[in-house]
């Protein structure tokens, strides 16, 4: 099905939405802990347990409007299902935190098993938005690799070292900072590589 065109700032707001809701249901519940049937669960745990239903509502709304879900938009619907749930249902906030270094590490390996075979997975979902030459699409994808197994370290190093605050920070403002400065250091390849009708 081929994908339709919605407004860009309602894409965004979908896509975008239930992390900064995250953060400023989180910033609010915080320093407090609930009582929910009788089990006492910390603002964390409650504020996750609301994030997953809105995820799954606004990933819905994506899919409806636009015809089309990213493999890495379903991965990470799924993965906030199974890990979100079982932070609530153990009441264990570090499943949760677990989440971004489970999805870095699923496409991490994905773009390692295409290059093992001399190919880019990479291309096969981004080619219609960055037209490059084949040994770009294959340069591009190793270091995009190595950029994914090294945000789930850092990660891993963040929640296992840092305080929730901390982490919250960081894969609120961090991760996504991460991704737009190593984009943008990419002009140079985008450049040399982009075919020749996209040059002109």
């Amino acid at each position: 099905m081929a994908q339709k065109q919605i407004n860009p700032f309602l894409k965004s707001a979908l896509e975008f939405g239930p992390v900064l809701a995250f953060f400023a249901a989180y910033l609010l519940l915080k320093d407090n802990s609930y009582v929910v049937g009788g089990r006492e669960y910390q603002g964390f745990v409650l504020v996750t347990a609301g994030s997953i239903p809105l995820m799954l509502l606004c990933t819905g709304l994506l899919w409806k409007l636009t015809g089309h879900l990213s493999a890495m938009q379903v991965v990470t619907a799924v993965l906030i299902v199974v890990f979100g749930g079982l932070s609530v249902w153990l009441n264990d906030e570090r499943f949760f935190k677990m989440k971004p270094t489970l999805i870095y590490l699923l496409f991490g390996f994905a773009l390692l098993a295409g290059i093992l075979r001399g190919e880019s997975y990479l291309r096969k979902v981004m080619e219609g938005l960055m037209p490059l030459q084949d040994e770009g699409w294959m340069i591009l994808t190793k270091r995009i690799c190595a950029f994914f197994f090294g945000l789930a370290l850092l990660n891993e190093i963040v929640w296992r070292t840092m305080s929730t605050e901390s982490w919250v920070y960081f894969k609120t403002f961090g991760l996504t900072a991460a991704v737009f400065v190593f984009f943008m250091t990419q002009g140079g390849l985008f450049k040399r590589y982009a075919l020749e009708a996209d040059k002109e």
